[in-house]
């Protein structure tokens, strides 16, 4: 699956909004989609460095029109952690050289609330 098909949308809920100074960010996401493939999509979407992911299926609500009864569908939720702090890392690469990371990463994810 492509990254633009496995995220569906943002949550925005004021408990989403508080946990978002905590670097959580919650999505709607595809119910095929695992955890490490929704880990992905967001580093690659979004240029940051995932720590966490946390995935709930919602189920569907019980919805009434005049006489007749319907059900709205199900849907999986996923509650990302990113690195807030990105830091430069090193390892120790052939020969005992230290060599550093060089990918840059965001801390936050700006488009979220759509800026």
């Amino acid at each position: 699956m492509k990254p633009e098909e496995i995220i569906i949308a943002p949550v925005i809920t004021e408990k989403s909004n508080d946990e978002m100074q905590n670097g959580k960010y919650t999505f709607e996401v595809n119910r095929k989609a695992t955890k490490v493939d929704i880990a992905r999509a967001v580093e690659k979407l979004f240029e940051v460095k995932v720590l966490n992911v946390n995935t709930m299926t919602v189920k569907g609500k019980t919805k009434r029109v005049r006489y007749v009864e319907g059900k709205t569908s199900d849907w999986k939720k996923a509650i990302v952690t990113i690195d807030i702090n990105p830091s430069e890392k090193t390892y120790l690469g052939k020969g005992g050289k230290v060599e550093k990371v060089s990918k840059k990463y965001k801390d936050a994810i700006d488009e979220f609330m759509g800026a």
